[in-house]
């Protein structure tokens, strides 16, 4: 039978001892307290990160200026177009001033004429100077009365002008008058010595003012029932045409 030794207790405490000594245990120790190079790395590269991240922010913010700039380039569109409506709210109020300052053409402020033409035949003109101050505006067509007749001549409706017959100070307007049917055929044929003519105001068949009573020819002037008249017109050949 073998017989087994024990070994001191003061020797098994110096064994322990010696194996807390070596390379394990330094290890451990190790992974309990980290490396202070590793932790200086560890903590730079958080900051970098950050650093990015900062940087990316910062090109947003870039953005953001650029937009600012878009809005100003708003703004400005903005700021010319009140000014060109402001000019033409004045050209409107110009416009509105003009008109208000002319009058209606009338017996009193013209000097107005019946003469008779060869060409066309069968046909009279008249003619409307403006002998007043202001301009004057002939509306629509001039109502004719021979005498005491009970009818109005009716307008060549042909002859009627885009624009109202406007005159200066000094200018004339026309209006041609065709008397009496060529062929004879026309009925109530009479000779006048005495003409009214009648202006219209700004709406049709309203009073425009005094009347004006140009002078007749001595032998007086035939019409019949086919008697016409035009627009009040600029042109005098433009008033003969019809």
């Amino acid at each position: 039978m073998r017989k087994y030794h024990t070994l001191p207790v003061a020797l098994l405490a110096a064994l322990a001892l010696t194996a807390c000594q070596d390379g394990t245990g330094t290890k451990d120790e190790g992974a309990a307290h980290p490396d202070p190079a590793s932790a200086s790395v560890t903590a730079t590269h958080p900051a970098e990160d950050g650093a990015g991240g900062k940087g990316t922010s910062g090109a947003t913010g870039t953005q953001g200026t650029t937009g600012a700039t878009g809005t100003q380039g708003t703004t400005g569109a903005t700021g010319t177009q009140p000014t060109k409506g402001g000019k033409s709210a004045k050209g409107d109020k110009a416009a509105k001033g003009t008109t208000a300052t002319r009058v209606s053409c009338n017996g009193s402020n013209t000097t107005v004429t019946a003469q008779p033409v060869r060409r066309p035949l069968n046909h009279m003109l008249l003619t409307v100077k403006n002998t007043g101050s202001k301009m004057c505006d002939l509306t629509y067509y001039p109502v004719l009365r021979f005498d005491e007749m009970q009818w109005v001549p009716r307008p060549i409706k042909d002859s009627k002008p885009q624009a109202v017959t406007t005159l200066a100070p000094g200018e004339s307007g026309y209006a041609g008058v065709s008397l009496s049917a060529a062929d004879g055929s026309g009925e109530w044929g009479a000779t006048s010595h005495k003409l009214t003519v009648d202006f219209q105001g700004r709406t049709p068949n309203s009073d425009g003012g005094p009347s004006a009573l140009p002078t007749l020819p001595a032998k007086g002037v035939y019409y019949d029932s086919t008697l016409t008249v035009t627009y009040w017109l600029r042109d005098r050949d433009d008033a003969l045409t019809y």
